[in-house]
């Protein structure tokens, strides 16, 4: 069973949202989310400007 992260200092940016949270190492990670239903798209990066350019710049299918 996966732990649950806990996120903090999240936006939204159009249809996705940005989070920083601890992985289980420790380590501080950044993840991007379209929030749009069935576009699916959800990725992770080391560091918080790279993960709120892929929000800014995700063209979400299904809208």
């Amino acid at each position: 069973m996966a732990a649950k992260r806990r996120f903090r200092n999240v936006v939204r940016i159009g249809p996705v949202q940005v989070g920083t949270a601890y992985d289980q190492r420790g380590q501080e990670k950044h993840t991007a989310a379209c929030t749009a239903p069935r576009c699916g798209f959800s990725t992770e990066y080391d560091s918080r400007s790279a993960a709120e350019l892929a929000a800014r710049t995700h063209r979400c299918p299904a809208r």
